[in-house]
């Protein structure tokens, strides 16, 4: 069997003007990076703005575990499947960060014959939007280290900065650090941190963004620090969001590629789920439901931080309305989920996959919550039994949803004709009969509303908040940001705050440990458990197995 960068390396790509023509996009509306990936210019996007929109399908799945999922390589083989049945499908996905690429996850390319290419590109520095975005983070900061080192004007309390310095890639010895050393030349020494570049505000506000202006505006939002005494201090006041906004001039405009079998993919930002909000951008999901009948779009780890984020964040600010959720799983996964190690998946045990099932009951039952149909999609391993497969199709069935089973790792297209069938049947069959809603008012207190999603979607039995945390929403309230939603961390493993707890864990309660302003963005951010934003490398990173040959072919990346 071929590795994915081999496969990818075998793609018979066509020029990404011909993909962009397929769509109805000129050639003059392209900004291209060579032959086989482009930008699409804001002014076709205003072109398009009165078009209709097609039918907008989310793709999320059950909590992550070792077996492994495939919800972005379903939703890649789900959009190839559709354009073999006729159907045009444009595919709405999240750009890679490097931190994972070089870590421990792995590409966000998809894998087998159900990837986007050029891989290697997609995976790596693709447009450079990824830098623009730690380029201006990183431009604020130091222009609030600046301001500080020339009179402080604003008195600013270095003690109480609210950004970080990012980067895109995995450093946890940059987690904590001290700046300004070396006497007064080099500035004021102070506490400062790193995270990922993809946990930063500017990457949630590039992603929700309505257009450059909407942008600059957000930017301009973003809360920096507290004075000495307690006032606010926002990036506006820094005179820094002119030069912010110039750094993301390019990398506002979503970007164009192709799958193995050439159905476009437009592929534009990248906040994590656990830590952010983990959807691609507003513009670029808009962009795909004027261009397709159908627009693929997915949200990362499982539904309930994903989806749950998708729905109440994204759909709500974007005034999106999905059609249908598929809901992706493994029967290996659910079998972890009932205690069998990660090495014994491969046997039948019809009574670890009862026990474990609960989890895709959990994620069937939340997705039903938001008024949008739910499709179940296996990952199908050859490892599968026809028992195990007897025991899902009962489970599906007894809780009124279809299930469908994918082979679009090996099969590409045709693998997903039988999740393809079953997605377009539920949305004609539920069309003009769902209400979609997101699942709380945002105008409700800031603890109400992450009582409501701890309650809801985790099944905890309440929220402890600590002192830390509401001091923090005391604040958020004094400053008039209580009234927006709220963007819950956590880990991705189970549907508690602890990642030990699988399937469907009962009578817990979620710990808040912290709540953050993120008022460029748009949303409150609560923490709970041990959730960092500044992920480390493991004891084995991927970049080991990385290299490029004289003649610069990449090899190793997966």
């Amino acid at each position: 069997m071929l590795s994915d960068i081999e496969i990818a390396h075998n793609a018979k790509m066509i020029k990404i003007k011909d993909i962009a023509a397929s769509l109805g996009v000129d050639e003059d509306e392209l900004i291209p990076y060579g032959h086989y990936k482009a930008k699409i210019s804001a002014e076709c996007m205003e072109r398009l703005k009165d078009a209709p929109d097609g039918k907008l399908i989310l793709v999320t799945a059950i909590n992550p575990t070792p077996a492994g999922e495939g919800k972005t390589t379903t939703s890649i083989g789900l959009a190839q499947a559709m354009y073999k049945l006729g159907k045009k499908a444009v595919l709405a996905l999240r750009e890679p960060s490097l931190g994972p690429v070089f870590g421990i996850k792995g590409g966000a390319a998809g894998g087998g014959y159900a990837q986007v290419v050029p891989m290697e590109d997609i995976n790596l520095h693709f447009t450079g939007d990824m830098h623009a975005i730690t380029a201006a983070n990183n431009l604020l900061c130091a222009i609030i280290d600046n301001h500080i080192q020339q009179g402080n004007e604003l008195g600013i309390d270095a003690r109480r900065i609210q950004i970080k310095r990012c980067l895109d890639m995995n450093d946890r010895a940059l987690r904590n650090c001290i700046i300004g050393l070396g006497g007064k030349i080099n500035g004021v020494p102070r506490e400062d941190h790193f995270q990922i570049t993809v946990a930063s505000e500017i990457m949630a506000i590039l992603c929700l963004a309505d257009d450059l202006a909407d942008l600059k505006r957000r930017l301009g939002q973003i809360l920096v620090a507290y004075t000495y005494d307690s006032k606010p201090v926002y990036a506006s006041d820094l005179s820094a969001v002119g030069a912010m906004t110039a750094l993301l001039k390019e990398a506002v405009n979503p970007n164009l590629v192709q799958t193995l079998e050439n159905t476009p993919a437009i592929i534009h930002g990248g906040p994590f789920a656990n830590i952010a909000h983990g959807c691609n951008s507003v513009r670029a999901t808009r962009l795909a439901l004027k261009l397709g009948d159908y627009a693929v779009t997915e949200a990362g780890f499982g539904s309930d931080l994903g989806a749950e984020k998708f729905f109440d964040i994204k759909c709500r600010y974007a005034g999106l309305k999905p059609c249908c959720t598929v809901l992706v799983a493994t029967i290996r996964a659910l079998k972890y989920n009932g205690g069998v190690a990660k090495a014994d998946l491969a046997a039948e045990n019809a009574e670890a996959l009862k026990k474990g099932i609960v989890n895709l009951g959990a994620h069937i039952e939340n997705m039903k919550k938001y008024g949008v149909p739910v499709v179940v999609a296996i990952n199908h391993f050859y490892t599968d039994t026809d028992a195990e497969i007897k025991i899902v199709k009962q489970y599906c069935a007894e809780r009124g949803v279809a299930v469908a089973f994918s082979d679009v790792f090996l099969n590409g297209g045709e693998g997903g004709i039988e999740l393809a069938g079953a997605v377009i049947d539920t949305i004609e069959q539920n069309e003009g009969r769902t209400g979609f809603a997101p699942i709380y008012d945002e105008k409700l207190p800031i603890k109400e509303k992450i009582e409501i999603i701890a309650k809801q979607i985790y099944r905890a039995k309440g929220v402890n908040f600590t002192a830390a945390a509401e001091k923090g929403i005391k604040e958020i309230e004094q400053l008039g940001f209580d009234k927006i939603p709220v963007c819950i961390a956590k880990t991705q493993y189970s549907l508690s705050d602890d990642p030990a707890k699988l399937g469907l864990p009962a009578d817990f309660t979620i710990t808040v440990r912290e709540v953050r302003l993120s008022s460029g963005a748009g949303f409150v951010v609560a923490l709970t458990g041990d959730i960092m934003t500044m992920p480390g490398l493991p004891k084995v990173p991927a970049a080991n197995g990385i290299d490029i040959s004289d003649s610069g072919e990449i090899s190793g990346l997966f």
